[in-house]
């Protein structure tokens, strides 16, 4: 008989794969995508259009700094789930929530994360259409997105090949700065802070980028910009050179958290809770992604044996590592 395994030892990605073999084993021919490694399942609804589907449970202790408030709770249960549809270049057409709470919670709180909740899917042009509560030991939220896409335009984590390039949105790393400063008592701006607090999807780009036909490969850097190119990588079978010196840092972060390159780079790298986009483009593509929406190339797309490197301002190249932010840790 094998030795048991805990959840923990073997690790959230493993897990995940592991899961999503026993899922897969059911045929449905109106899953075009099913439980695998895309942020969405995708389902077939129409000649011409799909519907993505994602859930994401988030808890008091491990997702919910002290700080936060419970405006702020509702608004980061929602954006993590639409965070996903984005990145499958859809339009959010509903938002479901199960929320668990203590049975002493107040009805104030309650209603400040369902007005937080709303809003966030007012800004991503939707509403919460249902869910369901019921008591709990600790506060535990579980979103449900919905969106949908025109199959032309549909985009998944599959595609990226050598040659094309490697494109973020916005910054990487702020949220884990933030982060940073919270922890160790450090004064940062609001704007900052509010990056950790209140995560933007990035929705609207996704769908304008989506309608360019640019981009060949696409998710989200919820869990960290190196994890996230490692996902990438595994699945495409190809390896990335990242410029560090291409590395969209925030100047918050340069102005307020003093710290060599190096260190802001990891920042960069190796924190998650950010919520851009990471995807690739062919380079003849590239001015209409640029036209999309504002975006920063950051390296290439190599061969599978070159491995994923940060090439750093010295010319020396190193490992970037597959490491950020993991629910279970291994």
């Amino acid at each position: 008989m094998n030795d048991p395994i805990s959840v923990s030892e073997l690790g959230e990605r493993p897990l995940i794969s592991r899961l999503s073999g026993i899922f897969s084993s059911v045929y449905n021919p109106d899953v075009a995508l099913g439980a695998g490694p895309d942020d969405c399942a995708v389902v077939d609804i129409s000649e011409n259009e799909y519907m993505v589907i994602t859930t994401d449970m988030l808890h008091r202790k491990t997702d919910f700094p002290l700080c936060m408030t419970p405006w702020q709770i509702g608004w980061m249960s929602a954006a993590v789930n639409f965070s996903d549809v984005a990145s499958m270049g859809a339009r959010p057409i509903g938002f479901l929530s199960a929320m668990g709470f203590s049975k002493d919670t107040e009805l104030s709180f309650i209603d400040e994360i369902s007005r937080g909740m709303n809003d966030c899917a007012k800004f991503c042009g939707t509403s919460v259409i249902g869910g369901d509560i019921d008591t709990h030991d600790e506060l535990t939220i579980t979103g449900t997105a919905l969106g949908k896409v025109s199959k032309s335009e549909l985009l998944t984590r599959r595609g990226a090949k050598p040659g094309d390039l490697i494109c973020v949105t916005g910054f990487a790393g702020s949220a884990g700065a933030a982060l940073h400063a919270l922890e160790n008592d450090i004064d940062i701006p609001e704007s900052l802070m509010n990056m950790l607090l209140e995560p933007v999807p990035r929705v609207n780009e996704a769908q304008e980028l989506a309608r360019t036909g640019a981009v060949t490969s696409m998710m989200d850097t919820s869990d960290g910009l190196a994890m996230s190119l490692h996902d990438l990588g595994d699945l495409n079978k190809v390896g990335f050179r990242i410029d560090e010196g291409s590395l969209p840092i925030q100047q918050e972060i340069v102005d307020f958290i003093s710290a060599e390159r190096s260190i802001l780079s990891d920042f960069a790298l190796y924190t998650g809770g950010d919520f851009e986009l990471l995807f690739t483009v062919s380079p003849d593509m590239l001015e209409a992604a640029q036209s999309a929406c504002y975006l920063n190339v950051i390296g290439e797309v190599v061969d599978r044996e070159v491995g994923t490197t940060l090439r750093c301002h010295s010319g020396e190249n190193l490992t970037i590592f597959r490491k950020g932010y993991l629910q279970l840790g291994n």
